[in-house]
């Protein structure tokens, strides 16, 4: 017989594993779609790089089936991004038993929302930061030295810079739900934004190349959202949780 106390847990699992193979049948189905388009695909991803290379430089591979592999996980990243409203939705109904019925209504915003920002801080990688990057790097080029890049090599670094792009978008949306929960509070992230600056420059020298200006460009925007954050946690709060939180603040200690 299973313990009463570890029913629950059994139940978390259980509703976990059908939520992660939801999503799992879900992406599966993106892929094979995307797969159609994979070759298109993979022009889109290589073309900020391809606009700043020296006439007559291309990519390269070295290995016979590393084209068929890469348009594979093209085709799989594309299915994730095209699923990700769907796996948005299932993470929320995943942790929608734990809330209470009043938040149980932030369902859309939250998936359009969270949505809307990861695609959008990917596009953001894609449209801003790619062609300064790219830029920087084949500058290195010259008469005597030629850039090389390989297939895999450009697939991971671009791959790894949409996802980190996409996720530093989603700040405002995690503050949200930390403000909702009473977890932080405008004036706490107005408190420590100094340690949240030196933060942000840390996860950009970590999330990107070892270069000041993709740093820059990714710092610059995580710092403007940190501050929309503080916004966000005000507005999550509710006017009257506010003048509650600072009536309590001004009683004095007895």
């Amino acid at each position: 017989m299973v313990s009463d106390e570890k029913q629950p847990f059994l139940s978390h699992l259980e509703e976990l594993r059908k939520r992660l193979i939801a999503c799992a049948i879900a992406v599966g189905v993106g892929f094979v779609g995307c797969y159609i388009f994979s070759e298109r695909l993979f022009q889109l991803l290589i073309a900020p790089l391809t606009k700043v290379m020296p006439e007559g430089n291309h990519l390269i591979f070295t290995n016979l089936p590393e084209m068929f592999i890469t348009y594979l996980k093209v085709s799989f990243v594309a299915g994730i991004l095209l699923t990700a409203p769907f796996i948005f939705y299932q993470l929320w109904m995943f942790v929608a038993p734990g809330l209470y019925q009043t938040e149980k209504k932030y369902l859309i915003p939250f998936v359009i929302s969270s949505t809307v920002l990861f695609v959008g801080g990917a596009l953001f990688g894609y449209f801003v930061v790619f062609p300064f990057g790219f830029k920087f790097f084949m500058g290195f080029s010259s008469e005597y030295i030629k850039a090389l890049p390989s297939v895999k090599q450009y697939f991971s670094f671009s791959i790894k810079l949409l996802f980190a792009f996409g996720l530093i978008f989603e700040l405002p949306v995690i503050i949200f739900f930390l403000a909702k929960m009473g977890l932080v509070t405008s004036d706490l992230l107005k408190q420590k934004r100094k340690y949240a600056i030196l933060l942000t420059f840390t996860i950009a020298a970590i999330l990107t190349p070892p270069d000041v200006i993709t740093q820059l460009m990714m710092a610059g925007p995580l710092i403007l959202l940190y501050e929309i954050g503080i916004i966000v946690a005000r507005l999550a709060r509710g006017k009257k949780q506010q003048e509650d939180e600072s009536a309590e603040r001004d009683v004095p200690a007895e």
